[in-house]
């Protein structure tokens, strides 16, 4: 039975006291310190607004949520960009820093000790994006899916992590052995079955990890997409896997034939899908702008549940363009529901400053606007303190 999603109270969440950044994106330098509770970030498109949200993935992620290459990161002409913040999870505070030299290594260190592995911070910060660049997940191929899935449990399980990196390996070294074997009479099986074997040791762990995830997204997503909508439509997700129909080791040594045919792994978790269904019809096909967004944003605050649960505290969460694709009543609805002491500290970003004002003006929640200019100047404008509790 899942927990009711509108209740209001207090837990322990993450709460990313200041940042500051050099060289990062469009920014010389940036310094800012936010609220425990909502961080409005309000200016003109190509201000920066939402590479303020990127760094704080960055910070917490060890990477873009938007640019994979490092470089691209690095504000252009110079050499170098770093990002500090000061995080607090469960009372316990962390200086995190982060650096990137272009022909260098990147840097991580968390209270002045470096990380030997990047995976090593992964999962201690944990932080949830929703962005319009979020449509890919409907839009693209089955891939950006389960990077979906495999991002959620990275934040959590550093098992999964090496799982995955350790799935891929396996599979790039099986393809390989496929191709080397096309053509050829005779197929020396047993080197072959020792990557099988790691397939199937990894795959299995990642197939289990995935199902258990999506059985409990399930009733907390359409409890928000019910919420976000008013109850108009049924929604559903369902994760296809061979694996659910088969044994791995039945399902590679049936293969096998096909795979030699084609010089490549046709069976296994790498195949995986996650289904976006409305009406029993595809999200892709069947839904509007508006309701292919509520959809993201209902998947993505139950991502929030989820990792909360596994974790202990509350992520913080990101809201880049809110108001894309959805009107005023809405997003004020939305803001309500992650306004509430469930969700902890939240950053939006919006482009209308007096519209921003207004849905603040309305609520009792504890926040701080900030207006971002374009010469990347940052200026407090409104800072409502509603947290009795609260340490500065």
């Amino acid at each position: 039975m899942t927990e009711n999603i509108f209740v209001l109270y207090i837990f322990d969440y993450m709460y990313i006291k200041q940042l500051s950044l050099t060289n990062f994106k469009n920014y010389d330098s940036a310094f800012l310190k936010f609220s425990p509770g909502i961080n409005c970030l309000v200016g003109n498109n190509g201000v920066g607004k939402t590479n303020i949200l990127d760094a704080i993935h960055y910070l917490s992620l060890t990477k873009s949520f938007y640019n994979i290459v490092d470089s691209a990161n690095i504000k252009h002409s110079q050499e170098y960009f770093i990002i500090e913040g000061v995080v607090t999870v469960n009372g316990n505070e962390d200086i995190l820093f982060c650096s990137f030299h272009r022909q260098k290594m990147k840097i991580f260190k968390r209270n002045g000790k470096e990380y030997n592995k990047l995976n090593e911070h992964v999962g201690k910060f944990p932080v949830v994006m929703v962005s319009p660049a979020d449509s890919i997940l409907i839009t693209g191929g089955s891939e950006e899916r389960r990077k979906f899935l495999n991002k959620i449990i990275s934040q959590y399980d550093a098992i999964y992590l090496d799982a995955i990196l350790n799935y891929n390996k396996a599979l790039q070294q099986r393809n390989r052995l496929l191709k080397d074997y096309a053509g050829k009479i005779s197929v020396d099986r047993e080197i072959l079955e020792v990557w099988d074997a790691q397939l199937i040791r990894y795959g299995e762990y990642i197939y289990r990890e995935r199902a258990g995830l999506v059985k409990e997204l399930i009733p907390v997503f359409n409890e928000y997409y019910s919420f976000i909508s008013g109850g108009n439509e049924t929604v559903n997700l369902d994760y296809r896997s061979q694996l659910s129909e088969s044994d791995f080791s039945d399902l590679l040594e049936k293969s096998l034939n096909k795979d030699l045919v084609l010089e490549y792994t046709t069976a296994g978790i790498h195949k995986d899908d996650l289904i976006f269904e409305m009406g029993g019809y595809p999200v892709k096909s069947t839904g509007s702008q508006g309701q292919q967004k509520s959809y993201l944003v209902a998947l993505k605050l139950a991502k929030f549940d989820y990792v909360r649960r596994r974790v202990g505290f509350a992520p913080v969460m990101l809201l880049d363009d809110l108001f894309d694709k959805f009107d005023i009543e809405r997003v004020e609805k939305i803001i309500k529901l992650v306004g509430n002491h469930r969700f902890g500290q939240i950053f939006i970003t919006d482009t209308d400053e007096e519209r921003m004002k207004s849905i603040l003006s309305r609520l009792n929640v504890d926040h701080r606007l900030f207006r971002i200019e374009k010469n990347g100047n940052i200026e407090v404008i409104s800072d409502f303190n509603n947290y009795s509790n609260e340490t500065q």
